[in-house]
Parts: structure tokens; sequence; C-alpha cells
């Protein structure tokens, strides 16, 4: 990847060999310029490493937000250029995971199926989605370098889902102002909690601040405030169960033999028309039907028949974790159960630390120091947040798989797809179904909503297959969400 880099606003804090500063300069970005290749053919590009000011709602500033913008710079008219709005989630999360590891120009170094490896480094991701659509990441307050500067300022106007959502409108308006792109057609990618985000902001954005978006794209995507609870929470799990006991080998040659294709479906097709419709009897079920679903569950999920009855079919995930690989002495992963790990014990009903987070720990953290000070030539004492101080979260009023819902039926140009990764255990792949069906009961508005899965975790992109693969499907959905010019907005 090669990079030159001409700086024209430096209002940043560069402090290396000084007393570390508490914040940055609120308002304030640096350019330098790049080239990737993408596909084949080379991108030239622009980064701005920037700040911009969160104020509130009487005008005063409270809070500042750090971003890194991308703008492939061999692109005359911006108009019909799409922008990419990019979130991750937490709540309390950095936007440095799918920033350097997903759509954006540069790539961490790990292996093919995500695992961290020595020497930390970076280098051109040929997948990026920037040959498509320029991208800016966003991290929110508390996040990343982005702070609170009125230390007396009222902590719940960011840290909630409502509120969340209301300053965060306001900053993209101001963002999407400042860089002249009202006229570009617009898209927000969320992952995880960044789901819960961007679907009350595509509806806010759009009431409040009139700015209409062609796409939302889920990555990972949370309950929405969408209710599943009691026996449809406890038997949506299975897939997943049945998904990481065929990847780590343990079910029956019949099941085991067969590709994941063939076997999710049947799964699928067992959790809703048998064992939801069973559990909503409760103890009222037979004890002869409830042996029959408990085998059945056992033949899926690679879990011991007696294990399942001894939780009435319910089964914890936390205790999955544990359960699936007790005998081989090893856990499997939370965020990605492909990823194995070692516990003080095997007793127990939990597992001691999720192996995935570790893992993605060990590889993001030095990458992303190391891209900012030697590619973007921003340097700083302040600690970037990959994981900030949120909390506590207000989670009340979460409305938001309705908000994307009320966004789609009122502008339709809005395409909205979801990306799930099969291994998943902590915003599984059935439920982000579950929640696509869901939103919309008319289902006048299922041809604008879509699913896509993946063989990896909750970052299906850390596995190379899979970054190439999704980062396609971001780029035909792109280009199928904008319509040809002069095509109306109308039912």
């Amino acid at each position: 990847m090669k990079r030159s880099v001409l700086f024209m606003l430096v209002g940043l804090c560069f402090s290396f060999g000084v007393k570390a500063q508490e914040l940055l300069n609120s308002d304030s970005s640096a350019v330098s310029n790049h080239q990737v290749t993408i596909k084949g053919k080379k991108v030239p590009y622009t980064a701005t490493v920037g700040t911009q000011p969160v104020w509130d709602k009487e005008g005063e500033e409270v809070a500042y937000l750090f971003y890194t913008y991308y703008e492939r710079s061999d692109v005359e008219n911006k108009s019909d250029r799409p922008l990419v709005v990019s979130f991750n989630g937490g709540p309390g999360s950095a936007s440095i995971w799918m920033h350097i590891a997903y759509t954006g120009p540069v790539l961490l170094n790990i292996d093919e199926e995500g695992n961290p490896v020595q020497p930390y480094g970076y280098r051109g991701n040929s997948h990026s989605i920037l040959d498509v659509a320029d991208i800016v990441y966003v991290d929110p307050v508390n996040t990343g370098y982005s702070r609170i500067t009125d230390k007396d300022a009222d902590r719940s106007q960011f840290f909630g889902v409502n509120a969340d959502v209301n300053y965060l409108a306001e900053w993209v308006r101001a963002f999407v102002t400042r860089q002249n792109r009202w006229a570009s057609p617009k898209f927000l990618i969320g992952e995880s909690y960044g789901t819960t985000r961007v679907s009350g902001l595509v509806n806010r954005l759009q009431n409040s601040q009139w700015m209409y978006f062609n796409g939302v794209v889920l990555v990972s995507p949370t309950d929405l405030g969408i209710d599943r609870e009691g026996p449809v929470a406890a038997a949506n799990y299975l897939p997943y169960y049945a998904a990481t006991a065929w990847y780590h080998g343990v079910l029956d040659p019949s099941l085991q033999n067969k590709d994941l294709d063939e076997i999710l479906p049947e799964v699928e097709d067992f959790t809703v028309n048998e064992l939801i419709p069973a559990m909503v009897k409760g103890g009222f079920l037979t004890e002869e039907r409830k042996k029959e679903l408990a085998s059945k569950m056992s033949e899926y999920s690679g879990l011991n028949e007696e294990v399942i009855l001894a939780h009435n079919l319910a089964v914890p995930t936390g205790f999955f974790w544990k359960e699936l690989l007790r005998d081989q002495g090893l856990i499997v992963g939370r965020l990605d159960s492909r990823y194995r790990g070692v516990d003080r014990q095997d007793a127990g009903s939990r597992y001691d630390y999720d192996p995935a987070l570790s893992s993605w720990n060990h590889a993001f953290a030095p990458a992303f120091n190391h891209y900012m000070i030697n590619e973007l030539d921003f340097k700083t004492d302040i600690n970037y947040f990959l994981f900030g101080p949120v909390h506590p979260w207000d989670r009340s009023g979460d409305q938001t798989g309705e908000n994307l819902r009320s966004a789609l039926a009122q502008n339709p140009y809005l395409h909205v797809m979801i990306q799930s990764g099969y291994f998943d255990g902590g915003t599984d792949y059935f439920n982000a179904k579950y929640s696509m069906w869901q939103m919309d009961p008319s289902g006048k508005l299922k041809d604008r909503l879509s699913w896509k899965g993946y063989r990896s975790g909750h970052m299906m992109y850390l596995r190379s297959e899979d970054l190439e693969k999704a980062n396609e499907d971001i780029r035909e959905f792109i280009k199928k969400a904008v319509p040809e010019a002069g095509t109306p907005a109308k039912y």
C-alpha cells in the first residue's frame, strides 16, 4: 500500500515525550494521501483524522467525537458517490473493529482464521468497499479518542439507547453538512450494539434532521427491542448450538458428515415447528414428549440428553460454552465459538473468560496504535479506549426494531441487510433471522430486507474467506440500494 502524507490542518495533540494531555483539540482535522489496491485496481484516497464537537440543547460544547474519514480522491462528482457512516457497538466499543479488519482500506495482520500473529501490523485491504463508497468511522463519546469536555455535563445525555441516538443524529447531520455530502446516497452500518444504534439513528435522522438513507447494514444484530421472552428465547439458540457442535466435530456421524448448509435448515425447522410449540406447554409437557425432544436436541447440539433434561430443555448459553468440550478439558468462545480456551478447572457451569475476545484484543490494540502513528502520523499520549467508560447505560425504551421498520415504511429507497456468523453465541444467527421476520408483521417490506450467513463468528470478517464474501455482499447491497438517476421514491 503506497502512502504520501500531507497535513492540512494540525489541531490534534502531538505529545510524545511530554506529559499526557487529557483532551484533544475538540474541532480539528489532519489529511493524508494514500493508495490501496482493491480487487486488482489501484484506488487513491485521502484519510482525514479529526474531531468534531458535540453540542447540547443550548448549543454549548459538551464533548467531541474522534473520527477517521476515507474518501476516494479520483472522484470528481460526490453527489452520486455513496457515503457510509460506520459504528461499532458495546455499548462502549470504539469503531476500531470494522475500521481495520473489515470495510476500511487497511487490514490488521491476522492469520486466515482470525488468530493474532506477530509481528503486529497492517497491510492494504484488497476487499475494502472504498472502491464503491466513502467511509467515516465514528467513535461515540468515551470510546476511542472521543471524550466529554464539560466535566459537569450530565452523562445521561450520552449513555442510553435513546440518548445515544439523539446526540449522534445531530453529530452526523453536522458532519454531512461540513463535508458537503447532503446530495450523496447515504448508508449506515453498525455491528453488535451498533445495530441498535443505527436502527434508531436512521429513523431519528429521517424525522428530526430530514436526512434520508438508502441502506442500513446490521452486522451481528442485537434483539433491537423485539420481544422473544419465554419458550422462544430458550429454543432459538438450538440452531447456533448445532452449528458450533458441527464445527468442533462432536455430532453423530449421520449429521457430522453432512455440510452445515444441509444441517441448519433441518434444525431451524425442528426449532420452529416442534421445540417452541412443545416448550409453550412448560411443566405440563408429558415426560415422554420431553424425552423425545431432549433426544433430538442432544443429536443436534452435541450435549448429553440427561444434561438437557436437567435444564428442562432450556440450556443456557453460558453452560453450553463450558459443557460442549468439557470432556476434552476445553471451553468454546462466546463471540466466536470456533475459538477454544482452557479454564482453571473443568468443573463448573460457566467459563472463566471468552477465548475469542481475548484473542481479538491481542490482535487489534497493537495494530491500531501502530497504524495511527506510522500510517496516519497521528501521535498522542491519550489512550485509545477499545472499551470505554459508558456505564450505567439506560436500556429502557428500546424500540429500535420498530424505529427501523418505521423508517423503511416512510422511505421507499431504504434497504436493510443483516449479516450474521453461524458461530456467534453473543448475537446468534437464528435470533437475527427471527428479528427480521418479526420486524415487519405485514410482510409488505420483506423485499427490502435480506439476511446473509457466514462460517465464522461475531466478527465474521476476521476469517479471510468471509472477509471477501461479506465485503462483496455489502458492495452489491450498496449498488442495489442506489436507484437509477431520476427514479422516484414512491410505492
